[in-house]
C-alpha cells in the first residue's frame, strides 16, 4: 500500500521567546522540527506499511531548513521524502499550499492514502486537509483516532468530541490524523544514519507544473502576532487559612475560577 504522508515544518514552540516590552514572538535562531500531529500521521503510515507492504512518501514545502527537518521523518520510517523548498514558502497560508501539494501528488501518482496531521503545530486552522481532499476530488476522512485498511476500503473512527462516528470511504482517500491515534516511535541511532542514505527528491514549481507566483495568492494577513497579556489581581489574603478559606472560595467563584 502507497502512502503519502503530508508534514508541515514548524518552529519549536517550546523555544520561542517573548519580548517583554512588546509582547511579540520571537522565532530567530528557533530550530524547526514537525509538529506531533503530523509524526502520529507517519507512525500510522508506517505501521501500514510494516503490516501489508508499500512505500511511505513525506511530502513537505518549507525553507531552505527543510532539507536537514526531513531526515527526521526519513528516520522515523519514511521511504523516501519529496520536497519543495524556497524561503518564501514560510509565508504561505493554506490555500497557495494546497496548490503545491496537490501538484506535488499528481506528479508522484500512484498512491492508496494521503495523510495528514489534523491541524498544524503553529496556527492550527485545519484548512489543509480539506481544501487538499476538494483538489483532488477525493473522499475526506478526518478527525481520525483509529484506522484500518484493507480491500480498497478505509475504515475509520472519527473523534467528534461528544461521540464517535465511525466512516468507510473507497481508496484512494485523503486522511486526517488526531494526536491520540498512536505513540509515535523514537528512531533509533542505526534508522539515523541510515536515513541519510533514503532519497530526497527537491522540485521547484516548475517540475512540478506550477508556474504562478504563489505568495501573491496569500489570502489571509497576518496583522499582529502577540502572547496574551497576563494581569495578576495581587489580592492577598493574611492570616491562617483556615480563617480566610470562605474569602478565598467566595473570590474563586467571583473569578469564575470555582463554581458555587
Amino acid at each position: 500500500m502507497d502512502i503519502i504522508v503530508c508534514i508541515k515544518q514548524v518552529p519549536d514552540l517550546q523555544q520561542i521567546r517573548i519580548k517583554k516590552e512588546t509582547r511579540e514572538a520571537v522565532t530567530e535562531g528557533v530550530p524547526f522540527l514537525f509538529g506531533e500531529m503530523d509524526k502520529n500521521a507517519l507512525e500510522e503510515a508506517v505501521k501500514i506499511k510494516e503490516k501489508s507492504g508499500g512505500k511511505v512518501t513525506v511530502l513537505s514545502i518549507g525553507s531552505q531548513k527543510l532539507r536537514d527537518t526531513v531526515k527526521e521523518a526519513l528516520a522515523a520510517g519514511a521511504d523516501e521524502a519529496r520536497i519543495m523548498v524556497d524561503a518564501a514558502y514560510d509565508t504561505l497560508d493554506s490555500g497557495p499550499k494546497v496548490s503545491l501539494l496537490g501538484a506535488a501528488i499528481r506528479k508522484i501518482g500512484q498512491f492508496d492514502l494521503i495523510f495528514l496531521g489534523e491541524g498544524s503545530a503553529d496556527n492550527y486552522s485545519g484548512q489543509t486537509g480539506p481544501r487538499l481532499a476538494h483538489t483532488l476530488k477525493l473522499p475526506l476522512l478526518s478527525y481520525v483516532k483509529q484506522f484500518e485498511a484493507s480491500n480498497g476500503m478505509a475504515r475509520a473512527v472519527r473523534n467528534m468530541e461528544q461521540s464517535l462516528e465511525t466512516v468507510e470511504a473507497k481508496m484512494p482517500a485523503v486522511v486526517t490524523i488526531t494526536s491520540g491515534i498512536n505513540q509515535p516511535r523514537i528512531p533509533s541511532l542505526m534508522q539515523i544514519l541510515r536515513a541519510s542514505k533514503k532519497p530526497i527528491i527537491e522540485w521547484k514549481p516548475a517540475d512540478i507544473g506550477v508556474a504562478v507566483d504563489l505568495p501573491s495568492q496569500r489570502q489571509i494577513s497576518v496583522v499582529s502576532n502577540l502572547a496574551p497579556v497576563e494581569q495578576r489581581k495581587g489580592i492577598i489574603l493574611e492570616g491562617a487559612v483556615e480563617e480566610n478559606l470562605d474569602t478565598l472560595v467566595n473570590s474563586l467563584v467571583k473569578e469564575g475560577v470555582l463554581r458555587s
